[in-house]
């Protein structure tokens, strides 16, 4: 079995669980689809490049391919002309057997060829491609048209085939497989006491801002220490809330960091934060990453009842649940945490929800399962 794995761009380092499909699916067998490349290729795959620039040929092709492909499919961004032949041709020669398209926006793109060359498209919602892009009432109709020419479909929660499911888009051959965690690379070592990790983009559906508020109410003065791993637009604000609130002393920002550094806090943090909401366009998490590593971590996780998160962090079990914007259910949550005498039980169900449900080489065999089912 060989498959080729659709992404929008290649390689990016925090994109683990597109990578590990990449690295690992059927023993390495696998090439990349991607709409862009930044020229490196740690993974050593053979690779075709979408965006290339078009021939003089496609160039007088484009308009009428776009507007066809909107017209029919519901999308302008077909492969057509002599770029398609191209695919078709690399598709072809790879001798590849199924594609996997990582988010819905990318097997808009691959479904109609792999149809036509006979491959099963599956496609794997993550979040924005099931949650903001369905603010347009055209990416709905789009998602909709697509659905027949899929074999099947994945999504890292309920929550996100829910959501389709609302705007009218479901498949028969639906499966829930969280993105998942390597529990033999996460593990649990020595925690310091009152030390705490949030970990993100800082952007506006992980509300930074109010993790450091809430910190700062139920934690300023306390022998306790914050760090947040990230860059992103909100960062300078939150440095700068960080003296306001006169607790740039218990708050550390390090900027992005490589994987491996953000798995050596993680293993030393005792509690993750990470307050998600829907962003003001609709984007939503789908079951954030971060939250699975920090559960195999023995992380005691604080989070938001928001899109696929509960179905991860059991309130009261292996972490704490408060709603969208509660910043003071929050800090009260924290100061609880904090006053608690004995936090291993907590620690040792977040290893086991870990175990049980995000153990990623189950979760591939889950997806390789469905994959050769379909080419059988």
């Amino acid at each position: 079995m060989k498959a080729a794995i659709a992404t929008s761009d290649y390689f990016v380092p925090g994109e683990t669980f597109i990578n590990r499909h990449i690295a690992q699916m059927f023993g390495g067998q696998t090439c990349v689809i991607c709409g862009r490349f930044n020229g490196e290729d740690p993974l050593g795959k053979p690779l075709f490049e979408r965006r290339t620039r078009l021939t003089p040929a496609d160039r007088l092709r484009q308009p009428f391919a776009a507007a066809t492909g909107a017209l029919l499919h519901g999308t302008s961004r077909l492969p057509f002309g002599d770029n398609r032949a191209r695919l078709a041709d690399f598709l072809r020669d790879q001798q590849v057997d199924v594609i996997l398209a990582e988010f819905g926006t990318q097997a808009l793109v691959v479904a109609q060829l792999g149809n036509q060359l006979g491959l099963p498209v599956f496609t794997y919602w993550r979040g924005t491609d099931a949650s903001a892009q369905l603010r347009s009432r055209q990416r709905v109709r789009s998602y909709r048209l697509m659905m027949p020419r899929l074999a099947g479909m994945f999504s890292v929660s309920r929550f996100l085939l829910d959501n389709l499911a609302a705007h009218g888009i479901t498949h028969d051959n639906a499966h829930v497989v969280p993105s998942g965690v390597d529990v033999d690379l996460f593990t649990p070592g020595e925690k310091r006491p009152g030390s705490f990790l949030a970990v993100g983009r800082m952007v506006e559906k992980k509300a930074p801002q109010v993790t450091l508020r809430a910190f700062a109410k139920a934690a300023k003065g306390r022998d306790a220490h914050l760090t947040f791993i990230g860059d992103g637009p909100l960062l300078e604000e939150c440095r700068n809330r960080a003296r306001l609130l006169k607790i740039e002393d218990q708050v550390t920002f390090t900027g992005a960091l490589p994987h491996d550094a953000v798995r050596a806090h993680l293993q030393r943090t005792e509690i993750f934060l990470q307050h998600s909401v829907t962003a003001e366009n609709g984007n939503t998490e789908g079951l954030p990453t971060a939250i699975q590593e920090a559960l195999a971590c023995g992380c005691i996780t604080l989070s938001t009842r928001h899109a696929g998160i509960p179905e991860a962090v059991q309130d009261g079990r292996n972490g704490w649940l408060v709603d969208e914007w509660d910043e003071a259910g929050f800090a009260d949550r924290i100061t609880q945490i904090l006053d608690s005498p004995d936090r291993a039980a907590m620690a040792r169900a977040a290893r086991t929800t870990a175990l049980e449900k995000f153990d990623n080489a189950k979760g591939l065999a889950r997806v390789e399962e469905v994959l050769r089912a379909a080419c059988a």
